[in-house]
């Protein structure tokens, strides 16, 4: 939805309907992965990609039949061998898409999520009887406690729970297909997830950090470098980073709040620095905090954390030595080693 957010606001703002195709399951080799959308208006006006061309023409006729009131469609392609070299599917595949009328309401929630980098996901009803077919719940906030839609039918508390769960999870990309039952039905809906975009918090401004941010940026975190010392937080060292902050940890934490889409990594060797900003690290909401340092630089840390008051509980989430054990030797390969077991702990949604 991010990728085509801008595109589906100027539309809506020229007062044009649009209808909304999610790819909501896959078999076999695919080019876009369930959760890919794309926005159609009524004059053909396209945003976005649900196959990477196979069957877009086809989906594009649904969608504007649904703007024509049809009503909400669930679509099954099958892509042949010969059709899927050209679109990069190797082996064929087969796609289920789902194109329903785009609601402003739904639209508005899901961009004020984005915009204040909410977590955010959505169920909707793609099989079961026609008068329920599209019905959507949404939730958003990082458990879930802002709601939008219907919850009285039979299949929404199964749904409310799936949804929070999803936001818990934190895992982009992962969507589920759930199963509710009421009295008289059964419908299956799709739950999908858009978590906000990651933050990695960088505290120091030291060499590993230069490469760290790089490889971060390209891999789409948002980034933040933090040092107080103005020798090594300067723009010259970190001419692309997303904000450079000159304060101790304790006060960019206040400017750059804690968000379960935030990862910390700490890097000076300085306990000044380090402690402080691990005390406010490990009891927040960040879905990864780890520590560079030596097993026994790790052990006296653990002992002064210990003494300012950090639990057992939270020290455990503590990941150091930072960094998956790959060998590294230079500032540019640690930097690598790092990125990797954050992306881990954010994909597998690992504590730490």
């Amino acid at each position: 939805m991010k990728d085509i957010l801008a595109e589906v606001l100027r539309w809506r703002k020229a007062e044009a309907p649009v209808a909304l195709a999610t790819v909501v399951d896959t078999w076999g080799s695919s080019p876009r992965g369930v959760g890919a959308k794309m926005a159609i208006t009524a004059d053909g006006g396209v945003a976005g990609s649900v196959s990477g061309g196979c069957v877009e023409g086809a989906v594009v006729e649904v969608g504007q039949r649904v703007l024509k009131g049809t009503g909400s469609q669930l679509l099954h392609f099958g892509v042949s061998d010969e059709t899927a070299w050209g679109v990069g599917l190797a082996c064929g595949g087969e796609i289920d898409v789902f194109v329903e009328p785009l609601a402003d309401e739904h639209l508005a929630f899901v961009q004020e999520a984005i915009a204040s980098e909410t977590p955010v996901a959505s169920l909707t009803i793609i099989r079961g009887p026609e008068s329920v077919l599209g019905a959507k719940l949404s939730a958003r906030g990082n458990r879930g406690e802002e709601l939008l839609g219907e919850t009285a039918a039979g299949w929404s508390e199964v749904g409310l729970a799936a949804l929070r769960r999803a936001i818990s999870q934190n895992r982009p990309g992962r969507s589920v297909l759930v199963e509710a039952q009421d009295e008289s039905q059964i419908v299956e809906a799709f739950v999908d997830v858009m978590p906000p975009q990651p933050t990695l918090v960088m505290i120091g401004g030291v060499h590993i950090s230069v490469g760290l941010a790089k490889i971060a940026a390209a891999l789409g975190h948002r980034t933040v470098v933090v040092d107080p010392r103005k020798t090594f937080g300067s723009r010259e060292r970190f001419p692309d980073v997303d904000q450079l902050l000159t304060v101790w940890p304790h006060e960019a934490f206040e400017l750059v709040p804690i968000k379960t889409s935030t990862a910390v990594a700490v890097l000076t060797h300085d306990p000044k620095i380090d402690d402080p900003a691990l005390m406010v690290a490990l009891p927040s909401p960040a879905y990864y905090v780890g520590a560079l340092g030596s097993r026994r630089t790790h052990a006296k840390r653990l002992q002064r954390l210990t003494e300012a008051g950090m639990t057992d509980e939270l020290l455990k989430r503590l990941r150091a030595p930072i960094g998956l054990d790959l060998g590294a030797s230079t500032p540019e390969e640690i930097a690598l080693a790092v990125m990797a077991e954050i992306i881990q702990a954010y994909r597998t949604g690992q504590p730490g």
